[in-house]
Formats: structure tokens, C-alpha cells, sequence
């Protein structure tokens, strides 16, 4: 497995890029272009998910045994990794929010 400093900046890159792309999705949304949102939704999932990736490395790894360093950085990782995944959820409700304002006036 790789060294889990670097598996924990995969997890910080991927969880960073996508919550970028969620909160773009949110801001297309409020501008009415719906359609450009979900595309960034999808293009954020699909990034988030090189986070779990990475994460699961870790898993896979401590379920055969391996000793995993909790250090700060890991921590701060898992941290940006769970921050992501609540952002997805509220921007999922804000868009549709938006979208149900936008069907009314």
C-alpha cells in the first residue's frame, strides 16, 4: 500500500476538487442553468469518489492487519473527505430548491 501520507492527500485533493465543484453547481443553479449543475454534480462525484478510493486503500489495508498512522494529517483528511459529503447533500437540496423557485416565478 502507499505510504498513507500520500493516500491522505489523494483523499484532500479529490475531496477539495469535487466540494469545488458542488459549490459551482450550486452557483449555476441559483442562475437557473440546471442542467450545467447536475453536469457539475456528476463531474464532482466522479472525482469525490477518487477520494474513496483512496480512502478504501486504507481500509483494505487495516482489515489485513497493516498498521495506519492516525497522524494530523489523516485526520484533516478524513475531516475534508466527510465535509465534501455533507456539502453534496445540502447542494443537492439548494439546487433543488432553486429549481422549485424557478418553476413558481
Amino acid at each position: 500500500m502507499a505510504d498513507t501520507q500520500q493516500v491522505a492527500f489523494r483523499m484532500i485533493a479529490a475531496s477539495g476538487a469535487a466540494r469545488g465543484m458542488y459549490v459551482e453547481a450550486v452557483h449555476l443553479a441559483e442562475e437557473g442553468k440546471f442542467d450545467e449543475a447536475q453536469a457539475k454534480l456528476d463531474e464532482g462525484e466522479k472525482v469525490y469518489v477518487e477520494g474513496h478510493k483512496a480512502h478504501a486503500e486504507l481500509l483494505t489495508a487495516m482489515a489485513n492487519g497493516e498498521q495506519i498512522v492516525m497522524d494530523i494529517l489523516m485526520v484533516h483528511a478524513e475531516d475534508q473527505m466527510m465535509a465534501t459529503e455533507t456539502y453534496r447533500m445540502c447542494a443537492d437540496e439548494i439546487i433543488a430548491l432553486c429549481h422549485r423557485l424557478a418553476e413558481k416565478y
